[in-house]
């Protein structure tokens, strides 16, 4: 036992660490499953290097030092070289910081070999100290993963009545709540962007749909908009902790997991279809079936292309020999095209089911052009990996006609092909970016509804979306709510103040 206790252990747990903690802080946009590649790789990694340094050195406390040396230079080279690029922004400086690091490595292996220096007694404190921070790590996944919980979800939400009834001698509906991330109501793209979306509005009506000209979002943040929506009800009404001195956004995570629209029509006996986004805090992989594109081994997840960042392979970009943004967005592109692709097979599945698909585009990062085709991500993103408003511009205006081509094909597929009733929403959370005042709510907000279009009005928002769709199709005599929009600042989200919107015709 006090072999196994003093044996270095510690290079394993450095190199753990820095893995561990990048995942622990991007828990709300990426899973605690995305980083288990990495940290197999890191653990066969160190393992191999040890035995190497091992036969090196001729002992084992001191290719433990080296190799942990090693690991901690690697994991924090792209958070100098941040350091260093924000303050100068010199190539000069760049190189020579590569530099730094080789003759640092090196310094590393003759400090392990000098004969007089002695580690036997550093083994023991450098386990506990890395363990350590393994430790601390982990208390933060738990912590998040207690924050999850249905038992810390929103409490006193007033859902619709427990019964929902049909009309004797009509079927249930399949129900598609269908959003395309950013994708603003037409007088917005027309005004900011110069994109004609009379067409595709006019196919929409022309194949039975109610768009709500009027329509705005009300909220301004997406999880903040599609909580309020799938939640049937304003976040103040939900629960007294959406407060404007709280900045806890596990509420509005569990409080978007955990809905009520969900929770009732899985009652009245529907599936539940949700689809990977790339954003934890919006998947619901709480669904009856989730559905995500399949990994395979050569490519990279969003985590991983981050991690790489912090490493010196972070220098291969400089040159032009790696570009992460590309490879980031390849990931967005594989996500979109699952979600069309699979209208084929959502129409053949066993019914009643409600489909949630939150579709990232014409969010960026913009990887399809006009046609279709493989666009780089990476062309639309400056030095400093940020948009411009040209360059957003162009993406934007790229991705919309190839979005409303793809949405046409599967708006027919489900009209067409569909063996019952359909329900269709097709509705933004948010207005688009790099959009002010009232025009970051101005939605794109159209309904299918054969027959139940009564209810609907030019300034009709997502908090009475499924208000009117159990009204109409399951008889739940939901009153409307009054339409209302909220900007709230970051980081007090939840800091609400009405923005009027100057088109609310009903």
């Amino acid at each position: 036992m006090k072999k196994i206790i003093h044996f270095p252990w510690y290079p394993f747990f450095f190199a753990l660490y820095p893995i561990l903690s990048l995942l622990a802080h991007n828990l709300t946009q990426v899973s605690e499953s995305a980083g288990l590649r990495s940290l197999l790789v890191a653990v066969l990694g160190t393992g191999s290097l040890l035995l190497v340094m091992r036969l090196i050195l001729h002992d084992w406390q001191r290719a433990a030092f080296s190799v942990a040396a090693w690991t901690l230079l690697f994991f924090t080279y792209g958070h100098v070289y941040d350091l260093i690029y924000s303050k100068w922004k010199s190539p000069y400086l760049i190189a020579g910081l590569l530099g730094t690091w080789l003759l640092l490595l090196a310094g590393s292996v003759a400090l392990a070999s000098w004969r007089k220096l002695h580690f036997e007694t550093t083994g023991l404190t450098l386990n506990i100290v890395s363990a350590g921070l393994v430790v601390y790590c982990l208390s933060l996944f738990l912590t998040w993963s207690l924050r999850k919980t249905p038992a810390a979800a929103v409490v006193n939400i007033p859902g619709p009545d427990p019964t929902l009834s049909v009309p004797a001698g009509e079927t249930l509906p399949d129900i598609y709540y269908i959003m395309p991330e950013d994708y603003g109501r037409a007088d917005v793209l027309q005004q900011q962007d110069q994109i004609d979306d009379r067409a595709f509005m006019q196919f929409l009506k022309d194949n039975g749909f109610y768009v709500a000209e009027c329509s705005q979002s009300n909220y301004v943040s997406s999880e903040l908009s599609i909580g309020s929506s799938l939640n049937m009800d304003y976040l103040q009404n939900l629960d007294s902790r959406f407060e404007a001195a709280n900045v806890d956004q596990s509420l509005i995570w569990n409080a978007l997991r955990n809905n009520t629209i969900s929770a009732d029509l899985k009652k009245a006996g529907y599936t539940t279809v949700a689809f990977a986004t790339g954003y934890e805090w919006s998947e619901l992989t709480n669904a009856d079936i989730y559905i995500s594109p399949t990994l395979l081994w050569s490519e990279m997840t969003a985590f991983e292309t981050l991690l790489l960042r912090t490493t010196p392979l972070r220098y291969l970009e400089n040159l032009g020999v790696l570009n992460l943004d590309t490879l980031d967005g390849e990931r967005y592109r594989q996500r979109t095209l699952t979600d069309f692709d699979s209208f084929a097979s959502l129409v053949r599945m066993p019914g009643p089911k409600f489909v949630y698909m939150q579709i990232i585009a014409p969010h960026p990062p913009f990887v399809f052009a006009v046609n279709g085709a493989n666009t780089d991500a990476a062309k639309f993103i400056n030095a400093e990996k940020s948009y411009t408003t040209d360059t957003y511009t162009q993406g934007f205006r790229n991705e919309v006609p190839y979005i409303n081509q793809r949405l046409e094909a599967s708006i027919k597929t489900l009209i067409q092909k569909s063996t019952r009733p359909v329900v269709i929403i097709l509705q933004t959370d948010t207005g688009p970016w790099l959009t002010y005042g009232a025009d970051q709510f101005k939605i794109l907000n159209a309904y299918y509804m054969p027959g139940h279009t009564g209810q609907l009005y030019a300034g009709i928002s997502p908090v009475n979306t499924f208000r009117v769709i159990l009204d109409s199709y399951f008889n739940a005599n939901l009153p409307l709510l009054k339409d209302v929009s909220y900007f709230s600042p970051i980081p007090h989200i939840y800091d609400f103040s009405v923005v009027p919107n100057p088109c609310s015709g009903k």
